[in-house]
């Protein structure tokens, strides 16, 4: 079983056309399919959601890798973590500017080194001394990421809950490109990937570009332990997309983990609690998709919305948009 996340956030339905919708749907069914094949030939849930993240950063139409948004000084720095359940191993990395996929990199840092996360120049370094595709920034540019920093700033300056919360934004005129059924400027920017696979291992995986018009150096919740993806195979594997801040410090997604172990919750009822209530407290905004080692699948959202998508080997992927 596999399920996969590409944001959270605000419905925009009068401005958005069925073949915006179409594009999403279809990018979330062939990707889920891709990774279905992993799990099929017997492929491990690390592997399934390494795939499923990297296809994820390699579409523009989602906030992490190729399509990432643009920092206030118009660069871009991006985040990613991997976790699996078995031994509880991890790897994240944050601010990279140069590695292609940061999801690889991420584990990359989980497999060659003996940290947990990287950052920065470092990061990017230890990725390109070990070989993994290094680009330059303007791979990472596009069009609408630009419109979308632009539309930032004529709002205001730098705010906390733009694009990955864009409730400031969500009361403005913007116009959003033809084609984008969930607001590009009023969702939460991460993708994510959460596995089980035939030996009742799980895995989960999370990457961003992070917020449009954000401080250089603002890191969320993504690459952090814990806070926006988690895996063990005694309870779940869950990855997160909201707004960084609430969810880490809610720790939402070990959280949903420490409730099934410590308060015998089932996972949908602890990934709900999380969702609707703690994350309450922080005034947070987003959801979340979570795995058991039974193949049980959950994506609790307190949005209007949530690209998602989920598929059991041999079956066919259901994708979904609206709440």
């Amino acid at each position: 079983m596999v399920a996969i996340h590409g944001g959270a956030g605000t419905i925009s339905r009068t401005r958005m056309t069925q073949q915006g919708e179409q594009a999403h749907a279809q990018a979330l069914r062939d990707i889920l399919l891709a990774t279905q094949d992993v799990l099929h030939a017997g492929g491990s849930a690390l592997d399934a959601v390494t795939l499923a993240v990297r296809l994820l950063e390699d579409c523009e139409l989602f906030n992490a890798g190729r399509g990432s948004v643009f920092t206030r000084d118009q660069t871009h720095e991006m985040d990613a973590a991997v976790m699996e359940g078995t031994g509880l191993r991890a790897g994240a990395v944050a601010c990279v500017k140069r590695v292609r996929n940061p999801v690889l990199s991420a584990r990359l840092v989980m497999e060659r080194s003996e940290h947990v996360l990287l950052v920065g120049e470092g990061a990017d370094a230890f990725a390109q001394v070990h070989g993994m595709a290094m680009v330059p920034a303007s791979y990472f540019s596009t069009p609408e990421r630009l419109r979308q920093l632009q539309r930032a700033k004529e709002s205001g300056g730098a705010q906390l809950l733009l694009d990955h919360d864009g409730a400031s934004l969500a009361d403005g005129a913007q116009q959003t490109p033809a084609g984008a059924p969930l607001d590009g400027d009023t969702k939460h920017g991460t993708v994510g990937a959460v596995a089980c696979d035939a030996q009742g291992h799980v895995a989960a995986a999370t990457s961003t570009g992070g917020l449009t018009n954000k401080i250089p150096g603002r890191v969320g919740d993504t690459p952090l332990i814990g806070a926006g993806c988690y895996a063990d195979d005694a309870t779940c594997a869950v990855s997160c997309t909201g707004i960084g801040e609430a969810f880490m410090k809610a720790v939402a997604a070990y959280d949903v983990a420490a409730l099934m172990a410590y308060g015998g919750l089932s996972l949908d009822h602890a990934a709900t609690r999380v969702v609707q209530h703690r994350l309450g407290r922080f005034h947070g905004r987003g959801g979340l998709i979570a795995v058991n080692a039974h193949g049980e699948v959950v994506m609790p959202f307190n949005t209007e919305g949530m690209y998602r998508g989920h598929a059991r080997v041999g079956a066919e992927p259901v994708v979904g948009i609206y709440a």
